[in-house]
């Protein structure tokens, strides 16, 4: 993966808000992200939360909030102009941010007939409030739909390769594109609708929920096709090169933090019943459809077997 160092770095596309406070932590739902066994069952329900854009996690946070905080971008547009900036992990990741919003602007009119509206990913540490509650870093990313807007703790990405082993540098846009997966989601309606099933047959809400984050990863694998044709607002491509070990970089990750591979790590026994994310062998099909045809309409996971 080549990053095209003439491209703009678009920082308005992000919250900083790390360093403000934030606030909050998981009610009653404590996340130990220290060393030990500990801190390996900590890392594990962070990463089963960390996919999840709307699911298990934002059922965990404490109330609601309004979401009115606002972050202090002004270090990062320093940062960000700078000569060096795409060697700093928060500039990388908003220009991943500016890729996975350019691609869904053209994409999701041309696609599904409607507008794309854009949302902001909030750059947080240690606590966040947000729509959906507030949040502790052990949530890991998210996306609330109830103030449109993508969550991160970018200390997430260093948890994500130590303790599971994720660590190649294209996890980070997968688990981006698979956040905005779940905004676009929730422009559709789809989101809402999902919601909607689970409380006409919870008996099957967790069968719903693997259809939803089975179709964010599938959606993030077309982002990754077509990346390399999203250009700054000035026209430069974002993206010079996206590898085949790129590919296979956001496939291991997606094998990684599947439900069963999650369970068996945790020294659990196996249980669908409780799956909310799919199988490993779900992730990697349903990323590798999208990446494959490049088209989003073949993410359709509500139809039909799994």
């Amino acid at each position: 993966m080549e990053l095209n160092e003439n491209a703009r770095v678009d920082t308005s596309q992000v919250d900083d808000r790390r360093g403000s406070g934030g606030g909050g932590g998981l009610g009653g739902i404590p996340i130990p992200l220290g060393g030990g066994r500990g801190g390996i069952v900590g890392i594990i329900v962070a990463v089963l939360v960390a996919l999840v854009g709307g699911g298990f996690g934002l059922n965990a946070m404490t109330g609601g909030g309004d979401g009115t905080e606002q972050g202090d971008n002004t270090s990062l547009a320093q940062k960000c102009s700078a000569e060096d900036a795409l060697k700093q992990l928060d500039c990388r990741n908003t220009l991943y941010v500016n890729s996975i919003q350019a691609y869904w602007r053209t994409a999701l009119p041309e696609v599904f007939g409607e507008q794309y509206q854009a949302s902001k990913t909030v750059f947080f540490s240690q606590g966040v409030n947000t729509g959906c509650g507030q949040a502790d870093s052990g949530v890991g990313p998210f996306y609330c739909p109830a103030d449109d807007l993508v969550y991160i703790d970018l200390t997430f990405y260093q948890q994500l390769a130590d303790q599971l082993g994720a660590k190649g540098e294209f996890a980070q846009p997968y688990v981006l594109a698979h956040e905005y997966g779940h905004h676009v989601q929730d422009l559709l309606g789809t989101e809402a609708q999902m919601r909607r099933q689970q409380q006409r047959d919870p008996n099957n809400a967790n069968a719903l929920s693997v259809k939803l984050e089975l179709q964010a990863d599938c959606y993030a694998g077309a982002w990754a096709k077509n990346a390399t044709g999203t250009a700054d607002e000035k026209g430069q491509k974002i993206f010079t090169s996206i590898t085949e070990q790129d590919i296979a970089q956001a496939i291991d990750t997606a094998e990684k933090i599947g439900d069963d591979a999650i369970q068996q790590r945790s020294g659990r026994p196996v249980n669908p019943d409780e799956f909310t994310h799919g199988t490993s062998e779900q992730r990697r099909q349903w990323f590798t459809k999208g990446y494959d045809t490049g088209d989003p309409k073949s993410c359709d996971t509500f139809n039909g077997s799994l």
